[in-house]
């Protein structure tokens, strides 16, 4: 059906985009989007495996290299930038892939949610705040002005706590206020499809994904991106890139990094696991060995319907 939304979801590395590329080539009638929280970002390709110039010839890609990496980025101007990309994709009737593993930006744009709004000086106040003191001690004051948004976080994700710690003093309301959010699935019509590997072979694909990713000039683009105005503090939190910064500011081995990258992104994949999980309306797809082979006429199905 032209104009319809199908999502591909699941942890790093279990070939999301190479099955949604295949889809695409395969269907003149679908174009790409990228759900990522670091591929909007230009001359970080490789350690994000962002599409190649090759495949963008070959399909449409759409939220990708949207700005530099100096350039902060946040999920609500990814929601606005998403709404328009949706928006030209139903005026043509063309049926949009959507593709990543971000799952806030992914239940962002699957929901259409409406964040709260953001006061960067309180968020930077508190970041700082969390360094000195640790998460735990943020998570304690959130326990006092918000229980309930304190009760759906772990002590130990600063992220979250200062996001909502910035809610609750910005707004003078408290972060739980502002809506179910993210605890709520309804139902809406964009299907999702996910991805779920044995994790013993989603950890070898990460591990052989790392070392294909220096091998592919990991390094040398991050020095571009240093020689050029350097890292925003969003863009530094793509995984890998502070070790790919430290191999060349010379305080860390290659062969360190790879070590350091690949458990962090093998713990990334938990996570992601957990949060898509929680979805109950995600269809999975258990692959083994290909998912193109495995979940393509799954895919195939959805797009032709």
């Amino acid at each position: 059906m032209a104009g319809r939304l199908i999502a591909i979801c699941g942890p790093t590395a279990s070939g999301k985009s190479a099955l949604a590329h295949h889809a695409a080539v395969t269907n003149p009638a679908v174009e790409l989007v990228s759900i990522d929280a670091f591929g909007v970002y230009q001359g970080m390709d490789v350690g994000t495996a962002s599409p190649t110039p090759e495949q963008r010839a070959e399909v449409r890609y759409h939220l990708v290299d949207l700005v530099p990496p100096s350039e902060t980025f946040s999920v609500i101007e990814f929601q606005a930038a998403y709404r328009k990309v949706r928006q030209d994709l139903q005026d043509r009737e063309v049926t949009g892939i959507l593709v990543g593993g971000t799952g806030l930006y992914h239940r962002m744009v699957i929901d259409d949610l409406t964040p709260p709004g953001q006061w960067p000086e309180i968020a930077t106040a508190l970041r700082e705040e969390a360094e000195q003191e640790g998460p735990e001690h943020l998570h304690a004051r959130l326990s006092q002005l918000d229980p309930l948004a304190a009760s759906r976080m772990e002590p130990t994700n600063t992220r979250r706590i200062v996001r909502a710690l910035e809610v609750c003093i910005g707004s003078g309301k408290p972060f739980s206020s502002f809506g179910p959010g993210l605890e709520a699935y309804p139902d809406n019509p964009i299907h999702q499809i996910g991805l779920r590997w044995p994790m013993e072979v989603l950890t070898q694909r990460i591990r052989d994904r790392v070392r294909a990713m220096v091998g592919s000039g990991w390094v040398q683009e991050v020095e571009a991106v240093l020689a050029s105005g350097g890292f925003s503090r969003t863009a530094a939190q793509a995984v890998g890139y502070r070790e790919m910064i430290d191999v060349c500011q010379g305080r860390m081995s290659v062969d360190e990094a790879i070590e350091h990258i690949a458990l962090q992104t093998r713990q990334l994949a938990v996570r992601q696991l957990r949060w898509f999980r929680r979805d109950p309306r995600i269809r999975w797809v258990d692959v083994e060995s290909d998912p193109i082979s495995e979940a393509g006429d799954e895919i195939a199905q959805l797009v032709g319907s």
